[in-house]
């Protein structure tokens, strides 16, 4: 997840979203048929293995998300009665026509936030840091100004989107916009210096408010704790020993490895749709890639108890209410310790996080006991309306909550 709701046509005023900027507009060029790989998929280790065909509801669902207007569609489901089952839609470049890779990288954005806390929580089981310890026992003065107050925010707090602090995240409203800052991202203390320039938009602990530059401020921590970044301990701690081979954090590369779909944005100021696949956004809050098959396995082993210790697998789960604002795309929903909680069409819950980068939005549902997992990852970013926005990431939703109820949930 990143950032907010969308309040204007201009969004996304952050980039990182679990909320998404969809929609069924008229495409300024032609959109090829739906595309999929019925027999020829992936599996769980780069292998072959039997997809969904073109006629089941899994399908269906992928092409819905593609008459939203998306451009490229990929969904995958891990454990279940039909798993590993993949599906793609749409077409991975609008130059060529080629159709979607059903086991493509992609900015898997906010899902990053996952990662970070699961890192940090790691830390807690080890006692090397504490989830009400303040921001101020580890980056003294940091968090300062303005009303801003390092000394009165916990670590649980950043974790939970509990801390008050203003998301200052610039955003990319236009296609010149993008040209200027694809290749200059911000540095975590830019960032964070931004956020002290407003003031809270609420006392620590009495509401929750979506903060992207909370989890930039939690890769700050790791760093202070364990001597060594955040993505650097996200790959000793996470990727390496559950064998994520396909996840990465790209450092100063503004590409995505092949095989890709690439990321389209369709702005409100121009009718013709920006490639806008190269880009470089390094932080704590959303900069990882990877693939469908990597982010399933991910959630599938922290739900299933392989990541971190029971207790603080408990303290991740615990949640608490969206504000009214993230109420209208996730309605009933509510936000653990780097982890949302979504309310199945079938009945019951799932967890998940989900994450929007310029270009891309994913959306992931995993059962409680981590037994089935679904991705999907669309090549497609708005910032055009409200309505919009809505229409895809809805689409998106039902998506992986329906494969979910459909594999024994």
């Amino acid at each position: 997840m990143s950032a907010t709701p969308p309040r204007r046509p201009s969004q996304p005023r952050r980039r990182h979203v679990t909320l998404g900027i969809a929609a069924a507009l008229v495409l300024a060029v032609a959109v090829p048929p739906a595309v999929t790989h019925a027999v020829a998929g992936v599996s769980e280790d780069g292998g072959s293995a039997s997809a969904a065909t073109r006629d089941t509801p899994f399908q269906r669902d992928a092409d819905a998300v593609r008459d939203t207007g998306a451009i490229g569609v990929q969904a995958r489901v891990s454990g279940g009665r039909s798993a590993p089952a993949t599906v793609t839609s749409g077409t991975a470049d609008l130059r060529t026509g080629r159709p979607v890779p059903d086991g493509g990288y992609f900015r898997i954005a906010s899902n990053t936030k996952t990662f970070v806390a699961a890192v940090v929580l790691q830390l807690v089981g080890e006692r090397k840091v504490a989830l009400e310890d303040t921001v101020d026992k580890w980056l003294p003065g940091v968090v300062r100004g303005n009303g801003n107050d390092g000394r009165k925010i916990t670590l649980r707090q950043l974790l939970q989107h509990t801390s008050g602090i203003h998301d200052d995240y610039p955003g990319i409203d236009t296609a010149q916009e993008y040209y200027e800052v694809r290749f200059h991202p911000f540095t975590p203390e830019q960032l964070v210096e931004r956020a002290m320039r407003h003031r809270p938009d609420f006392p620590p602990g009495k509401g929750w408010g979506y903060s992207n530059v909370g989890y930039i401020l939690l890769g700050m921590v790791i760093e202070k704790a364990t001597g060594h970044t955040w993505h650097e301990q996200v790959r000793d701690r996470l990727l390496k020993p559950l064998g994520l081979r396909h996840t990465y954090y790209p450092g100063d590369s503004p590409t995505v490895r092949e095989p890709h779909a690439r990321g389209y944005q369709r702005f409100a100021t121009v009718p013709k749709l920006a490639d806008v696949t190269l880009y470089q956004d390094p932080n704590a809050s959303g900069g990882l890639i990877g693939t469908t098959a990597d982010l399933n396995r991910f959630f599938r082993d922290l739900l299933g108890g392989k990541v971190l210790k029971p207790a603080q697998l408990r303290e991740m789960k615990r949640t608490v209410p969206l504000n009214d604002e993230f109420q209208v795309p996730y309605p009933g929903a509510r936000y653990g310790l780097g982890l949302m909680k979504n309310r199945l069409p079938c009945g019951g819950w799932y967890w998940g996080h989900g994450g929007d980068e310029i270009g891309y939005m994913s959306r992931n549902a995993v059962s409680d006991d981590g037994r089935v997992a679904v991705t999907a990852s669309i090549s497609t970013g708005w910032a055009t309306s409200v309505q919009d926005a809505l229409r895809q990431h809805r689409a998106g939703m039902r998506l992986v909550a329906n494969a979910l109820c459909r594999d024994g949930v």
